[in-house]
Order: C-alpha cells, then sequence, then structure tokens
C-alpha cells in the first residue's frame, strides 16, 4: 500500500511538472517524467523515456487544442517543419548511439537555461503582421532548415527538442509567441508518438500503472496551463516560459548528478 501511494505521488509531481511545462512553454514530458520515473522509482530508463513520450503525446495535443480555439496554431505552415523535424530525428538517434546519454542529457539542460534567461531577458514581441510580410518560399526554406536543427537535437539528446523549436520558431521563423507555443506542441505530439511506439515495441510495455497515472496527470495539468497561457499577454507568457525552461533544467541536473 505504501509503494502505491509513492508511486501515485511521483507520478502526480512528475505529470504537474511535465504538464505545466508543455501548456505553457511546449517543452517535452520526457524530459521531466523520465529522471522522475528513474530517480524516484527506479523504473528502467528506457521503460520511463517511453512512458514520457506516451504522456507527452495526449498533453500535446490537448494544449494544442487549446491554442487552436484561441487562434493560436499554424498547422499549414508548420507542416514542412514537422516532417523535416520526423525524418532527421532518427539521423539524431543513430549519432547519439555513439556518444554518453548523461553527458548529452546534462549538455542539453545547461543550454536550456542560457534560452530561458534569452526569453526573460529579450522578450519574443513579433506580431502575425510581421510574420505574414515574409514570402511563403522563405518561410518554406526556414521551416525545413529549422526542422533539420530540431530533428537531430531530438533524436541526439532525446529530450529538449520542444525548446528548441520554440526557439526556432520565435528567432529563426518570426512567430509571435502565443502562436510559436501552439505550433509546437502540435509538432511534438507527432514526434513523441513516434519515439513512444517505438519505445513499446522495441522494449515492451512498462508499468500499467506509472505509465496510467502520468499520462492522466500530465493531461489535467497541460490542459490548466495551456488555458491560462492563453488568457496571458505575450510579456508575461515570455516570462512564465523563461521561469518554465530555467526551473526544469535546474531540477533535472540536480536528479541527475546530485541524488
Amino acid at each position: 500500500m505504501e509503494e502505491t501511494l509513492i508511486t501515485i505521488l511521483v507520478c502526480f509531481i512528475a505529470g504537474a511538472g511535465a504538464g505545466i511545462g508543455t501548456g505553457f512553454a511546449g517543452m517535452s514530458a520526457a524530459a521531466v517524467i523520465g529522471p522522475m520515473l528513474i530517480t524516484f522509482l527506479g523504473v528502467p530508463a528506457y521503460d520511463a523515456v517511453g512512458i514520457g513520450l506516451i504522456s507527452d503525446v495526449l498533453a500535446s495535443l490537448v494544449s494544442a487544442y487549446t491554442y487552436k480555439k484561441s487562434g493560436n496554431l499554424d498547422v499549414k505552415n508548420s507542416l514542412p517543419l514537422l516532417i523535416s523535424v520526423l525524418i532527421v530525428t532518427m539521423i539524431g538517434s543513430f549519432v547519439a548511439s555513439f556518444l554518453p546519454e548523461q553527458a548529452m542529457s546534462g549538455t542539453m539542460q545547461i543550454a536550456l537555461i542560457i534560452i530561458g534567461l534569452r526569453f526573460l531577458l529579450k522578450p519574443v514581441n513579433k506580431t502575425r503582421e510581421q510574420l505574414e510580410e515574409s514570402s511563403p518560399k522563405s518561410r518554406l526554406i526556414k521551416a525545413i532548415v529549422g526542422g533539420i536543427f530540431v530533428g537531430f537535437i531530438c533524436g541526439f539528446a532525446g529530450a529538449g527538442g520542444g525548446m528548441m523549436l520554440l526557439l526556432v520558431l520565435t528567432s529563426f521563423l518570426g512567430y509571435p509567441m502565443h502562436l510559436a507555443v501552439g505550433t509546437s506542441v502540435f509538432i511534438m505530439a507527432f514526434t513523441a508518438l513516434t519515439g513512444g511506439v517505438s519505445h513499446f515495441i522495441i522494449g515492451g510495455m512498462p508499468d500499467i500503472l506509472c505509465l496510467s497515472l502520468c499520462v492522466v496527470f500530465t493531461l489535467l495539468w497541460a490542459r490548466i496551463a495551456a488555458k491560462i497561457a492563453n488568457k496571458a499577454n505575450a510579456k508575461t507568457l515570455n516570462r512564465v516560459v523563461g521561469i518554465v525552461m530555467i526551473a526544469t533544467s535546474v531540477v533535472i541536473l540536480t536528479v541527475n548528478y546530485l541524488l
């Protein structure tokens, strides 16, 4: 009984952190859930990442739907970016198989802290009008190049793709903040589904209780966070995204290296 309660508590905290990160900042749920399950419940690393990825699918989809209702989702123009990400993720995964996993994770978390500081110190203030001023051909080329970059990061580091995708959408493609987060979670739903299904096919089904709890809690908190985020102004959302990125990265570094 005590073991079950501990499992519920850890999954609740992991799901809350992952859901808030997904709904507010478009981050990958696996980046939070994986380290939490590995450290506090002793779940095998491969299973923990698979649980995080599947939790990410529904959380990202419900977040994307919430952003779409507020007009903050660009499906049409995001398709080239989505395709590029999915293809290059496989290449990044192949390269990553030759390098130490923990070293890659630590490097990614430090990078995310830097990106978080960027959103805090230099908020994104682009408008839809500015986005539409660029030519369709220019947006297409930038989307493909950005997708190659994000896809390689997703496959290479196993986490952080959502954060890098948000950076590409805002800094490289010129998306307004709300539209960038909504589009980011839409794309991450498909990358998470691809990764999660692959994990289950190769490694088999993980612990059903952990999987179910993480999916439910992540979905719940992602929905709450996305609704709040869509009501916030761009400046506030920039700040929240920056804080979420930094706080999440610090927690993950602490879990990986100090506990």
